[in-house]
């Protein structure tokens, strides 16, 4: 791979900074001996869509935000376990090379350790607070697993992909919420001060993969990238449908059929939205991803997002 040129140095360098100026603690800092307050949302309307659902009453809406919240927390736990075994992968690029780039990357492996342990902690905790019978099947070195067996490049490209629509589910919707769980609201607010710093790396390790990439190592990566994110879908469908049945048991009433159906339909499209769309549709995203792929390609990628809608 090319060296960095200084500019890329500067750019590594100042993610290192932010990252010491923003370093926190999961329990000083976030936790701090709360709980879960089960009388406020955990995920915001804009996030949640629970206005969508309007065969809820309100109460039941904000129980559907604590689910989907609940849902929320543990896919960026799942999703961090291969992030950060890439990060680690793509760090011996510069073990005897740039050790600025090295720093910000061995920086942001301990940053997502942390936050996978702190999903970890949170589900615990919320799992004190919501009736016994929530499932998340997905299974973390599994799905790390299969990720990585995709090449760097389409790997790289949903790893940026995910680290952007996380910024902009902070600042857009988590961020204003005045109405949210203060805990809930802490933890993507900690979350989101280090995810600052990851989206940037992403971004320049993506690049500096693609400079490294014939065209026809790009084509499959852009093959390979719509396979990820179909694949996250899939994830999508089966949780959509757990969430849905949790929610049936233990909402205190009994859905009808009808309800069912558009319970579990609402969801899965409330996912998609949440995890795929929101992504498709960041302004950065398309930029970087239009810069690096040719207009046939581009098309493709849009084809495939499109279907999910």
């Amino acid at each position: 791979m090319r060296a960095l040129v200084e500019q890329d140095t500067d750019q590594y360098a100042r993610c290192i900074a932010a990252s010491k100026r923003v370093r926190w603690s999961i329990d000083d800092d976030v936790i701090r001996h709360r709980t879960f307050d089960t009388n406020q949302k955990f995920l915001p309307d804009g996030l949640s869509k629970v206005k969508e659902f309007s065969f809820l009453s309100e109460d039941e809406q904000r129980y559907l935000s604590q689910v989907q919240g609940r849902t929320y927390a543990n896919i960026f736990g799942l999703v961090e376990r291969y992030i950060n075994a890439k990060v680690l992968e793509l760090s011996r690029d510069y073990w005897f090379g740039d050790q600025i780039a090295l720093e910000a990357l061995v920086r942001f492996s301990d940053e997502e350790l942390k936050h996978q342990e702190l999903f970890r902690r949170i589900e615990k905790l919320v799992a004190q607070s919501m009736p016994a019978g929530y499932r998340f099947r997905m299974q973390p070195d599994e799905v790390a697993g299969a990720v990585l067996g995709k090449g760097t490049w389409a790997v790289l490209a949903l790893t940026c992909f995910i680290e952007l629509f996380t910024q902009m589910h902070y600042l857009q919707s988590i961020k204003p919420d005045e109405n949210l769980s203060p805990l809930f609201k802490d933890v993507f607010l900690y979350h989101w001060k280090e995810e600052s710093q990851h989206a940037i790396l992403d971004e320049l390790e993506w690049i500096r993969c693609d400079q490294n990439t014939s065209m026809a190592e790009r084509d499959k990566g852009v093959n390979e990238f719509i396979e990820l994110v179909a694949a996250v879908d899939g994830i999508l469908q089966l949780q959509s449908a757990d969430d849905a049945l949790y929610f049936a048991q233990t909402c205190g009433r009994r859905l009808s059929p009808d309800e069912q159906e558009k319970l579990q339909a609402g969801l899965l499209r409330t996912y998609r939205w949440q995890y795929i769309l929101s992504g498709a549709q960041h302004p950065h995203f398309i930029k970087v991803l239009t810069s690096l792929i040719t207009e046939a390609q581009a098309e493709r990628v849009q084809s495939a997002l499109g279907s999910l809608t």
